[in-house]
């Protein structure tokens, strides 16, 4: 399922590169999503990135971490604990990628001249559901600088936080502290008995 979304999300994001009209339908434009009923810019801006390299760092995010969550999700399916993985999965991304554009929708609703492309939102929730059930394991920050990914989740979360009150750059940290947030919730509504599991792991240091 991950391949196909970064399939999926390459082949449109790369005709919309050189198709200005395809970007301006699928963006994320509140206002339009509000007052004219849009709701699928809701999910198609997930399927647009501003450039190349936008476009290669959440696909490749997407793909390290969605490998690992869709095993996660095969060993509870093979525990009895989960029903068809590849359906849930693709409901933990789409699921990611609404809930983390409402609170845009409802501070822009008004504000014509308001877009955003890009996944990050379902991205987020990818890479904490891969920290709920691997709290411990080390994600290389920038690449480079080995850090577990619950200490990473933390950081990544009050960062966005405090840049999304401070509102001094043009992305949107909404989206990606409501889609982690939202990822790393969504394996309780799986089962929730799978609390334990998280603890069970995050004090096994």
């Amino acid at each position: 399922m991950t391949i196909f979304i970064v399939a999926l999300t390459s082949l449109i994001s790369i005709m919309a590169f050189s198709r200005p009209e395809l970007m301006m339908k699928l963006q994320f434009n509140p206002y339009q999503v509000h007052h004219r009923r849009q709701y699928y810019r809701l999910l198609t801006h997930a399927l647009l990135h501003a450039d190349w390299v936008h476009l290669f760092i959440n696909m490749l995010v997407l793909l390290s971490f969605g490998t690992a969550v869709e095993r996660y999700f095969g060993r509870l399916e093979t525990m009895g604990m989960l029903r068809f993985p590849g359906l849930v999965y693709l409901l933990l991304y789409i699921g990611a990628v609404v809930a983390s554009s409402l609170t845009t929708l409802k501070k822009h609703k008004d504000n014509h001249w308001y877009n955003s492309v890009g996944a990050s939102g379902g991205v987020s929730a990818v890479i904490f559901t891969s920290i709920f059930f691997a709290p411990w394991q080390n994600l290389l920050l920038y690449a480079i600088i080995p850090i577990p990914g619950i200490v990473f989740g933390g950081l990544y979360l009050a960062y966005s936080h405090y840049m999304s009150k401070k509102a001094s750059d043009n992305i949107n940290h909404d989206a990606h502290f409501i889609g982690a947030v939202f990822g790393l919730l969504f394996p309780l509504l799986i089962n929730i008995s799978l609390i334990g599991t998280f603890f069970e792991q995050l004090f096994r240091i």
